[in-house]
């Protein structure tokens, strides 16, 4: 069903791209810049990233075709690559690792902080890629599909503008508990969601 489409599109690239989680890293990647300056940062970060993932939406399909990828095949994969994104969040690696890119961006001194690292790999980063693969391919050529996985990555991708907007409440509203168990609940539905990609993929191989 189409509503089943979209939850579970939703919930899968919200969790991957933890548009909560970004806020702390958007305040670190952005001290004493102005209101204004933040807004130009975070309206260039989240129109990069939605173009990056609409474009892999929209040539998925085609991609894996042409590599000789089935798409059981990228659904293993994609399962297993999200639950290794999942345990990174539930023990706490990831805020890490999305730290450690941040303070790597503020020492090179990128001039484009919006393209690196905000919008890719932060955003736009491998999991969020496969995640839009995945549906892409679940899609199978429906038209009306495609246009609900466009309108989900546009729907996330606005949320992660919002978490940049109000990224300095967000941070104290949470502080470091918060965050800490957000991100551990978010990754045990992200990880039962990757098992059940896995699953499919392995049934639909038996299957075939």
């Amino acid at each position: 069903m189409l509503l089943d489409f979209f939850s579970s599109a939703f919930v899968t690239l919200l969790v991957t791209m933890d548009p909560v989680g970004l806020a702390p890293v958007f305040l670190a990647l952005t001290p004493g810049a102005s209101a204004s300056a933040r807004r130009r940062i975070a309206l260039r970060a989240v129109v990069i990233a939605f173009c990056v993932l609409a474009g892999f939406a929209l040539v998925g399909d085609w991609l894996l075709r042409q590599l000789g990828i089935t798409l059981p095949a990228f659904r293993i994969a994609g399962g297993i690559l999200l639950f290794w994104i999942a345990f990174e969040m539930i023990f706490q690696l990831r805020m890490e690792r999305k730290a450690s890119t941040a303070e790597q961006a503020l020492q090179e001194h990128y001039n484009d902080l919006a393209a690196f690292p905000l919008a890719i790999p932060l955003m736009a980063g491998p999991g969020a890629i496969a995640a839009v693969l995945l549906f892409s391919g679940r899609a199978g050529g429906d038209p009306l599909r495609f246009g609900v996985l466009i309108g989900t990555v546009a729907l996330v991708t606005a949320a992660c503008y919002l978490a940049f907007r109000f990224a300095e409440p967000i941070d104290r509203l949470l502080g470091r508990t918060g965050n800490l168990v957000l991100t551990r609940l978010l990754g045990v539905v992200l990880a039962a969601l990757a098992v059940q990609f896995a699953i499919d993929g392995v049934k639909a191989v038996i299957a075939g």
